[in-house]
């Protein structure tokens, strides 16, 4: 939850700084550019416009419901990317259903990538010196990565020499973008590591993913365990064995609003007798701490 925050803070700042009009930043080579070049900011989703020329005319609104729903629990995972036009005036880039979800959920703000005048050379250079960071989590070197290959249009051969790393390390990072956004998120805060995220790409199913997730947190699964549960998931050795008991949509209600609630994962077990258990997630004694004083004041 700390890091999330620090970010928003950061981008409110660099919002801040570009709505200084006596200070306006026109091009890459403008003061405080290098302040906004590769970085995330938060922008009023008033000041954005959609690109008139943008191919894709019709989106799916069940599907974009369901980006507004996981966008309105989880926030924007991935930023959209702009180009400004003029002062406080930008253009959609990419991301115009994250764009579109956002609005539908009544967000203020969104965060995104700046695109300013003559800035290739120099968001170039900002993302490669990112991607060297030590501290970064995987899915934030996944965007960095998808980034550099959309935006400065190369391949993932030239990408892996500009960065000195092998074409398959790339690859491997920019699969993880195929996880479900709740996997996502999970990662991003450090409840599982990329070891368990790989193990979860090789299932198709967004559902299937979350299960398999949610075991990982219960029973604390290495990625040796989670990779054996997505072989038996793909390959079940006994088609006949029972199914486990299906979750009762009021144990399904309870856990999602308990999630929301607790502001983490909750998970649930029943037996086929109907018993059950609910199992809260925490990730060190500061987040349990903070677990129980909402507990205690709900009651």
């Amino acid at each position: 939850m700390a890091k999330a925050t620090k970010k928003q803070a950061l981008g409110r700042g660099l919002s801040a700084l570009l709505k200084d009009p006596a200070n306006d930043i026109k091009s890459a080579s403008d003061k405080n550019a290098d302040k906004v070049v590769g970085n995330i900011v938060e922008l009023e989703l008033e000041s954005i416009e959609v690109n008139p020329f943008q191919p894709r005319t019709s989106f799916n609104e069940e599907s974009l419901r369901e980006l507004a729903s996981s966008i309105k629990e989880l926030g924007v995972i991935q930023p959209i990317t702009v180009r400004k036009l003029e002062f406080n005036k930008y253009q959609l880039v990419s991301g115009e259903r994250r764009y579109r979800a956002s609005k539908m959920v009544g967000l203020e703000t969104i965060p995104a990538y700046i695109r300013i005048a003559n800035d290739q050379e120099s968001l170039e250079m900002a993302l490669v010196e990112n991607i060297q960071r030590q501290d970064l989590d995987p899915i934030e070197i996944a965007l960095s990565y998808h980034r550099l290959i959309e935006e400065i249009e190369v391949t993932q051969e030239e990408l892996s020499e500009r960065v000195g790393k092998n074409r398959s390390t790339i690859a491997n990072y920019l699969r993880l973008l195929r996880l479900d956004p709740i996997i996502q998120t999970g990662m991003r805060d450090g409840f599982i590591g990329m070891g368990h995220g790989r193990a979860l790409i090789n299932i198709d199913d967004l559902s299937d993913q979350l299960d398999i997730y949610q075991k990982i947190l219960t029973d604390n699964l290495s990625v040796r365990e989670t990779e054996a549960l997505v072989r038996e998931l793909k390959n079940p050795r006994d088609k006949s064995a029972p199914k486990k008991p299906e979750i009762p949509p009021f144990a399904k209600k309870a856990k999602k609003e308990l999630s929301d609630i607790l502001e983490t994962p909750v998970n649930v077990k029943v037996t086929k007798s109907g018993k059950g258990q609910l199992v809260v997630s925490f990730k060190n004694e500061k987040e349990f701490d903070r677990i129980l004083r909402v507990i205690k004041s709900e009651k």
